[in-house]
């Protein structure tokens, strides 16, 4: 089934709307858990056998300029494609390489201010983000 929102949001910013790219969207808008590419190829092939993993990076490189997903570099290495836009941080587990979103608006006041304040040299700032390294104390229920 078609994710009426992942239509309205590729027309919204311009896009060609194609199947491969809306049901690309479609699974990052549907997985809460920030996917990396293979998780998102492993879904898609379901129902697209025949997609291409280097269709699937094109299109998240496309998404991810445009703005509608955020890139996520998590402690391995492993990019990860977030569909929340919205200002938040993230909880990684070093353990199980989950993250969760983390919103705080009382820390983002605090960071904010904190850097209007510092001068970085031959540096702007354009937005933060922050990345709480941790361990879940609890397992994450499997639905």
């Amino acid at each position: 089934m078609v994710n009426k929102s992942a239509v309205e949001l590729l027309a919204k910013h311009g896009l060609k709307i194609t199947p491969q790219r809306i049901a690309i969207l479609d699974v990052i808008l549907g997985l809460k858990d920030h996917p990396t590419a293979e998780t998102i190829c492993n879904y898609l092939r379901l129902n697209y056998p025949n997609i291409s993993i280097g269709t699937i990076y094109k299109t998240l490189d496309t998404l991810s300029s445009k703005g509608i997903i955020k890139k996520v570099y998590s402690e391995t290495d492993t990019m990860r494609y977030d569909a929340v836009t919205e200002k938040h941080h993230h909880l990684y587990c070093i353990d199980t390489e989950r993250i969760e979103d983390y919103y705080d608006d009382n820390l983002n006041k605090l960071l904010n201010n904190y850097l209007k304040k510092k001068r970085i040299p031959n540096f702007t700032i354009e937005d933060f983000k922050l990345q709480i390294i941790g361990r879940f104390t609890e397992k994450k229920k499997v639905k």
